[in-house]
């Protein structure tokens, strides 16, 4: 079974976090959801790492804020894609979760998506991209998503236009 693993630091993350679970349950994706730390657990998020690609994990999102390295240990352990989101909230203005996300050396990526809940909604939508590539059924889903993105803007548009 195809499934998108989602790591996050610590239990304040899930309210942002949560986000990505409702994309991704709405394309029907099917998806884990785990706290686990770099820091503070780091046997705990190796091993849960190597336990979900044998399950069938073909994207991981890793969520966590201040020094954020928790994407960066995911993709110590896998080749599959990881989708980093760093989370609001620290005495840094997330500047902090941003550059220990982004900054990644060469070899090790991580796709770095915005901070805090844009980054998660739109991690969950490059995850079910990214699964899209070998389930036309998904990306059908994604293209009729994005045309109801497209109808909601014109009728929000009609709401307030004003034209000559």
């Amino acid at each position: 079974m195809n499934f998108v693993s989602i790591l996050m630091g610590s239990k304040s993350d899930y309210e942002i976090v949560k986000e990505a679970a409702k994309v991704l349950e709405n394309f029907g994706v099917k998806y884990e959801l785990i706290i686990s730390s770099a820091h503070r657990s780091p046997a705990r998020t190796k091993e849960y790492i190597k336990d979900a690609e044998k399950r069938g994990a073909k994207v991981f999102i890793a969520a966590a804020g201040m020094a954020a390295h928790l994407a960066g240990a995911v993709a110590a352990y896998t080749t599959k894609p990881v989708l980093g989101v760093p989370m609001p909230g620290s005495n840094l203005a997330s500047m902090d979760s941003l550059y220990s996300t982004v900054q990644m050396p060469s070899g090790i990526p991580v796709a770095t998506l915005a901070i805090g809940k844009a980054g998660a909604i739109n991690a969950a939508y490059l995850a079910s991209q990214i699964l899209a590539l070998n389930d036309e059924s998904l990306a059908k889903a994604l293209l009729e998503d994005r045309k109801k993105q497209e109808e909601k803007l014109i009728n929000d548009s009609k709401g307030v236009e004003v034209l000559l």
